[in-house]
């Protein structure tokens, strides 16, 4: 896979990816930036629950869960020194359905993190990665 990023001005970009899209990157103004697009480590957290909210969400589909609502959540801390690295990270399932079988969420979740997705796999090597789930029943 390549992706790359082209310069518009001062701190602004363009991202592009072989799915050719196009992402606006961007800082804030107390660094030089205009506060026009995603900063670099939002795009990895975005990435990071992207990738797990995919397994997931197949996963459940497979296992034939009412599932009406879903969405994950990425909470970073990040160092305070210079390279301004995440230092811990937590990842919530906020699962909302029609008596969703909280085994089967769980065991999604395990196969998301153990086997199919390559952004925790990657991002597990350097920092802690806990998760935590939110099963909602829909009204």
């Amino acid at each position: 896979m390549d992706a790359k990023v082209v310069w518009k001005q001062r701190l602004s970009f363009d991202g592009t990816a072989e799915s050719g899209f196009t992402l606006p990157l961007g800082s804030t103004p107390d660094v030089g930036g205009d506060n026009d697009g995603f900063r670099p480590m939002e795009l990895i957290a975005i990435g990071l629950a992207g990738c797990t909210a995919m397994d997931v969400i197949s996963i459940l589909m497979k296992k034939r869960q009412d599932v009406t609502a879903f969405e994950v959540t990425v909470h970073s801390e990040r160092a305070e020194q210079h390279p301004h690295v995440f230092t811990h990270m937590t990842v919530e399932y906020i699962v909302t359905g029609h008596h969703v079988d909280p085994a089967a969420v769980d065991r999604s979740i395990e196969l998301s993190v153990t086997k199919y997705c390559p952004a925790q796999a990657m991002l597990s090597k350097s920092v802690a990665i806990d998760h935590k789930v939110t099963l909602l029943e829909a009204a």
